[in-house]
């Protein structure tokens, strides 16, 4: 996990890696995180956010912002991402939680193939699996899964009908089997419930 940072950080490079959490669901906001692990320093245990259970990600979620030099959580809300679409409201995402680090990186590791515009001098690098690949992106999804699910767990409480605690807002079929019991709150994304508003209307 640190092969790739070790390259880099030999050259004296700040690295920030920048993750999501949250594009898939059906509810909810999309969550991204950026974080700066400083030069050198390795965190026992972080690894892709999909691959770590519950419990495990939520010691690291505590772990990753002690040790972190810079760490920044930030949303692109469903609103955004009905307006906008899902793919720019992850980059919205991703640039405010860059936008919100205390320290500026001297270069950005991104999760996937394709990279937000993010104002500054740092250069963008997207890693395809980089979340299994680099620590820094691995440490931030992290960060994001972890506080994704804390807010839809408190949507839970606001919209206890729809079981999001369960789900987390993904479209599973105790979540469909909820849509079509209580109909479309406001923290659904309309724009990822046109089918089912075809099949209701049928």
């Amino acid at each position: 996990m640190y092969e790739y940072e070790q390259a880099l950080w030999e050259k004296g490079l700040l690295l920030c890696g920048v993750d999501e959490a949250g594009r898939g669901p059906l509810a909810g906001d999309v969550y991204a995180a950026a974080i700066i692990l400083p030069v050198g320093v390795e965190i026992e245990g972080v690894n892709d956010s999909k691959k770590l259970t519950p419990k495990k990600r939520e010691k690291l979620f505590e772990l990753i912002q002690e040790k972190s030099a810079a760490w920044s959580i930030a949303t692109a809300t469903v609103e955004e991402i009905d307006r906008l679409n899902i793919l720019q409201a992850t980059f919205l995402a991703m640039r405010r939680a860059v936008e919100g680090l205390s320290i500026q990186p001297d270069m950005i590791l991104v999760d996937g193939n394709r990279a937000p515009e993010i104002p500054g001098e740092a250069p963008i690098h997207t890693l395809v699996g980089g979340d299994a690949k680099s620590a820094s992106i691995a440490a931030a999804s992290i960060l994001a899964k972890v506080a994704r699910d804390r807010y839809m767990e408190k949507l839970a409480l606001e919209y206890p009908e729809y079981l999001f605690e369960k789900h987390k807002g993904y479209g599973t079929k105790l979540h469909y089997e909820m849509l079509r019991d209580y109909g479309v709150s406001p923290v659904h994304r309309k724009t990822f419930l046109k089918s089912f508003y075809k099949q209701q209307s049928l």
